[in-house]
Parts: structure tokens; sequence; C-alpha cells
């Protein structure tokens, strides 16, 4: 038995020559961590939220500007003056030049723009929490495909097995008839359970193939990218449900943003409140004036100095907008709380039944772990029988199938076991790079 292990082994080998990469977990992560479009959209949209985070967009700095104005005139003027003197003179040139520097500076809005500032900074970490988002759902992602492949590749390894018994059954039968101990019929069920099991590894082998290009999808790369994967899958079997609950709480990006969301709707509320205030601004500046005339009792003067002032404004009545705003402001605060407990909930539920799923799937994993010792054992029974013709072909098939769907209802479970493991840390914001 172990030589058709062996057999086996190298048939796979065979089928995966053409392999020039054996892609390790670790390696496929950083592949698409580092090439993923969603991760890297998520990364500038973090990048424009920490632009935007800045005093001048909150309205903290003033804001200086350089001005000029100039103006011309040639007008036909006629002036009468108060001793009834006329004077007239056409196309009469008039310049009026101004240029300088002016500052504006709210110094007093309500303390709207200190709540907007700290508005800048809860966007900015919403945006990490989104991009976190973005790369613990491509991690999982990248897990979950990889072990697929790893159990398929396992699943391939077991229709090999079976192949390489179901030839030495055909050569058996054709022996058996050469020397008249066994009937055409024989040989002919033998050729047909071969043909089967090269049925199914042929449509196991599409199902891997495909499997591969979704992975190279994953990874942003040629989808003929030709690789391996590493066959086994363990399975962390001590995840307890209340440091997972506690965790989550904690480190759940999609929960994150929500509360974050929250707080933002809250600073939102704050700042509509400040309109009620009075808003106060510092005006100031450095001016040059020049003006010409060539009619009137001046004809030239220029100026220049600093100029400042204070304006101050505040509202008394807006046809009730201020109530209306602060009322939407209050609801979209009360909807915000709701989508938070709504998480919670959603985050606690999901929690869970993955983890019920999760302690199935490891008791499963060790009833078919030892369902496939004890088919191993009993196709090994079986085919030393087979070989000295005192079993019927029928029960040595039946064997010989068992001992596969064992085989693959154990990589099943191995890998059932590992998709909950891999949900289970993705919800508590704990899927690591390894």
């Amino acid at each position: 038995m172990q030589n058709l292990y062996k057999i086996a082994f190298l048939l796979f080998l065979g089928f995966s020559a053409q392999a020039q990469e054996i892609l390790t977990l670790e390696d496929a992560v950083k592949i698409s961590l580092e090439n993923n479009y969603d991760i890297k959209i998520a990364q500038n949209n973090l990048k424009i939220d920490e632009t935007n985070n800045n005093l001048g967009n909150a309205g903290l700095l003033p804001s200086i500007s350089a001005n000029l104005s100039n103006s011309n005139s040639i007008i036909d003027t006629k002036q009468t003056q108060s001793g009834g003197t006329v004077r007239e003179l056409d196309g009469a040139k008039n310049m009026n030049l101004s240029y300088g520097v002016g500052l504006d500076w709210t110094i007093f809005d309500g303390m709207r723009m200190f709540s907007r500032r700290e508005q800048l900074k809860t966007i900015a970490e919403q945006g990490k929490s989104e991009l976190q988002a973005a790369i613990l759902t491509k991690i999982s992602d990248v897990y979950l495909t990889y072990y697929d492949l790893a159990q398929q590749q396992q699943m391939m390894a077991s229709l090999d097995t079976a192949i390489v018994i179901s030839n030495q059954r055909v050569e058996t039968a054709k022996n058996r008839f050469s020397i008249g101990k066994a009937s055409k019929l024989e040989v002919l069920n033998a050729q047909v359970d071969l043909n089967t099991d090269i049925s199914l590894l042929l449509k196991q082998k599409e199902l891997y193939r495909i499997t591969k290009i979704r992975m190279n999808e994953l990874l942003v790369r040629d989808a003929q990218t030709d690789f391996k994967v590493k066959q086994e899958i363990s399975v962390e079997e001590n995840l307890d449900f209340n440091d997972l609950k506690t965790t989550a709480e904690k480190q759940n990006p999609q929960l994150q943003a929500t509360i974050l969301n929250k707080k933002v709707a809250d600073l939102n509320l704050k700042q509509v409140k400040g309109n009620r205030y009075p808003t106060v601004r510092l005006n100031s500046g450095y001016n040059f004036t020049r003006s010409e005339a060539s009619l009137g009792f001046v004809t030239q003067s220029s100026g220049q100095g600093f100029v400042y002032g204070v304006t101050a404004s505040i509202p008394i009545f807006n046809g009730f907008t201020q109530n209306k705003n602060e009322k939407v402001a209050k609801y979209q605060v009360e909807n915000a709380n709701f989508l938070v407990e709504q998480q919670k909930q959603s985050l606690t539920t999901q929690l869970a039944s993955l983890y019920a799923s999760y302690q199935t799937n490891l008791e499963l994993v060790k009833v078919e772990e030892k369902n496939l010792e004890i088919a191993k054992q009993n196709l090994d029974i079986t085919l030393a029988k087979f070989k000295i013709g005192t079993i019927a072909t029928i029960e040595f098939r039946t064997a010989q199938q068992n001992f596969v769907e064992a085989a693959v209802r154990y990589s099943n479970a191995q890998y059932e076991a590992k998709l909950s493991e891999i949900n289970l840390k993705e919800l508590a914001g704990t899927l690591k790079l390894n």
C-alpha cells in the first residue's frame, strides 16, 4: 500500500511539473496588498482625508489676498460751480488706481471652526478604518482561495491514488482473464471504473485551474501565471468566543467606522447650533491709492497706509431655517446611534454563528481523520484479498470508493474548519499576514 501512495504522489508531481513557482501564503498576501486596486483606492482616499485635515480647511486661519483695481474713463465733461462759472472739457481723462494687501480673519463663529477641525480629524480616522477593512477583506480572500487550492491539491492526490489502484485492478483482471480465471465482464468493469476515476480527476483539475486564475486575479498578475501552493492545512483549535467578541468590539473596522460616523454626526450638530451665535471678523490691510482728473479742483491725488476694522453679525431671524437644520442634525445623530447598535448586534450574531460552525468543524475534522484511517486499513486488507482472488471486484471497488470519499471528506472538513477560523479572525480584526 505504501508503494501505491508513492506512485500517486509521483503522478501528482507529474501533473504539477510545469509549475515554476511554489507560492507561500505569506508571499501571496504580500503581493496582493502591494498590487490590489481596492487597497490602492482606499489608500488614496485616506490620503485625501489626511490632506483635507488642516487648520485652514477648518477655518482657523486668516485669508490674505492681494488686490488691484484700476478704472479709466474719457468723458466730455461740463461742470457748473457754485459761483456760476461753467467749465467744460471734451475728452476729459480720469483714472483711479488702488492696490494693496488685505487680511480677513474670522476670530469667532460660535465655535463652529473648532467642531469642523475635530470633524476633519474624525473623517481621517474613518479613512484609516476603511483602509483597514479593505486590507482585512483582501487578506481573507487570499487566505480562503489559498486554502481552497490546498484542499483541491489534496483531493487530486486522493483521486490519483484511486487511479493507480484502478490501473492495478485492470492489469490484474487482464491477467486473470488471460489464464481463464476471470470473465471478459470483469475486465470491462475494471476499465469502466478506471475511466470514471480519470473523468473525476479531469473535472477536479479544471476546477483547480479556475481557482488558480482567481488567485492570480487577487494578486493582480497575469491570469495564466502558473504556481503551486503548500498542501498542508493547519487549523487553530483554541479560539475563544469571549476573547473574539471583546477584540471585535475594539478592532472590527466596520464597527469602528460606524462609531466614528456617529462622532461626525455629533460634531455636525455642534456646527449647526453654532449658527445661532455671532460671527466676528477682523479686517486689515495696507493699501496704495492714486487718482487723476483732467477737470476739477483736484487733478491728482495719492495715498498709502494701513487700514483695519472689525465686522460682526448675529442672526436674528432666517425663516425658521435654523430650527429646521437643528432638528435634521439631531435626527442624523439618532440614526447614527441606531447604526452603531445595529452593527454591534450584527457583529455579535455573526461571531456566534461562525463560532458554532467553527466548533462543529473541529469535531468533524477529528471524526473524518478517524474515518480516513479506518478506510485506509480496510482498503489495504481488501487489496491484499483482491490480489489473491478471495474477494469480489464489487467489494474491492466499494472499499476503494470509501477510501477516496473519506479522504475527500477529511480534506473538506479541514478546509471548512480553516474557513471558519479565518472568518472569525476577520470579524475580530485579528487576521494577520501569516
